[in-house]
């Protein structure tokens, strides 16, 4: 395996690829590859994915522009600061982001299960030679009366439901990945083990919105997070021979959206409900279909009373910054509200503050940044602020009427 020189969000380096290994490099979508003056050479340059990308024998790690410590406050697994001290000091040392996530997730994991298996209820269907739960006359019908077997409907309290095949994927699929220190697969295999009456079920990620959170596997949250992580953005590929490369390439506009948009639900609960990512139309024909990262209404409410954009990363060209503009004034256009705001990371200096008003429309277009720069307590700290922001603009004081 060749690494090619480590390098950070948006930034680019000089490297010598085949043509091949150039065009594989493009084809992921992960990274810019042009073609540089001299032969062999070629320009990549980062986007914002932050990771390992492993193609045709050689890997490439790319680091996010924030502090580490951020980075997995941006993961919003729901766990406090010291849960990922050890994971942070890892990336700091070996820059492998995956092999550091893979060891977070083994830790949450074992924590998780110290509680014991989580266990429900699960409605099954079978054939049996005694009669258990209640007769499914339908089924039984369909046999042409035949007494045996009875078609049976029942409820079991098992372990295999979804939240425990759900972790058992992600076990798996992490024990694939090359590189794991041997306490953490030590963890990983007795996490298997513990799950042994659980099937082995195709899942996806995005599995995991079908799950309802109770009081019975809230504790279950953080670990399925962790688990969807991984599920959603790690690739095996296998390699000559019997070893097998893993790349792990995380969005980081997708992380910053998640995160700022579950910090305000939390934050406004009780204020204003928060809905995300709402598909809306345009047009009155409804033609043009478009989709607002934050809606906000009152509690009970249908009614929009406030609407936001979130973007990780202000463009560095003035048009770029203008269409952010451009596409909020939709929304508050469409969702006929007086005001929006655009919510931008900053990670260094010369990010936006302020407001403009719309010529002839009269809509205010606010803008506001979190700070991502400073520890995950004031990080946190912020996000609170902008909601009490937002909670007040949504409420604006009403106008007195004279008399």
């Amino acid at each position: 395996m060749i690494d090619l020189p480590t390098l950070h969000e948006y930034q680019s380096a000089e490297v010598r690829l085949s043509d091949r290994q150039a065009r594989l490099l493009a084809a992921t979508g992960y990274l810019t590859v042009s073609p540089h003056p001299d032969p062999g050479i070629w320009q990549v340059k980062a986007r914002q994915y932050v990771g390992s990308l492993v193609v045709d024998d050689i890997r490439i790690l790319v680091r996010p522009k924030i502090k580490p410590e951020n980075l997995f406050l941006l993961l919003e697994v729901g766990l406090p600061e010291r849960a990922w001290q050890k994971e942070v000091f890892d990336y700091h040392t070996h820059d492998d982001l995956l092999r550091s996530i893979v060891s977070f997730f083994a830790c949450t994991v074992e924590t998780t299960l110290a509680r014991g298996l989580f266990h429900s209820y699960r409605e099954q269907n079978e054939d049996l030679n005694t009669i258990r739960g209640r007769i499914d006359f339908g089924r039984q019908l369909a046999r042409a009366s035949l007494p045996l077997p009875v078609a049976c409907r029942y409820e079991e309290f098992t372990a295999d439901v979804a939240e425990n095949r759900y972790l058992k994927a992600a076990i798996r699929r992490s024990l694939r990945v090359a590189g794991v220190p041997a306490v953490d697969r030590r963890r990983l295999m007795r996490e298997l083990v513990a799950m042994e009456e659980v099937s082995d079920a195709a899942v996806r990620g995005g599995d995991l919105d079908h799950i309802d959170f109770t009081r019975l596997n809230q504790h279950y949250r953080p670990a399925l997070r962790l688990a969807r992580l991984l599920l959603d953005n790690l690739t095996l590929v296998d390699q000559r021979g019997a070893t097998t490369a893993s790349s792990f390439m995380v969005d980081m506009n997708d992380l910053f959206e998640r995160f700022v948009t579950e910090r305000l639900r939390r934050a406004l609960q009780g204020r204003l409900a928060v809905e995300s990512q709402k598909w809306m139309h345009l047009d009155v024909e409804n033609k043009v279909s478009m989709r607002p990262d934050l809606v906000f209404h009152r509690p009970g409410s249908v009614s929009s009373v406030y609407v936001g954009d979130i973007k990780y990363k202000l463009a560095d060209d003035a048009q770029g910054h203008h269409a952010d503009y451009y596409q909020l004034l939709a929304y508050t256009t469409a969702l006929d509200l007086p005001e929006g705001v655009l919510i931008y990371c900053r990670s260094d200096s010369g990010r936006p503050a302020g407001e403009i008003t719309v010529r002839h429309s009269g809509k205010r277009l606010a803008v506001r940044a979190v700070d991502l720069t400073g520890p995950p307590a004031e990080v946190a700290a912020e996000i609170e602020r902008l909601a009490d922001w937002i909670a007040d603009r949504a409420h604006p004081a009403p106008l007195s009427l004279a008399g």
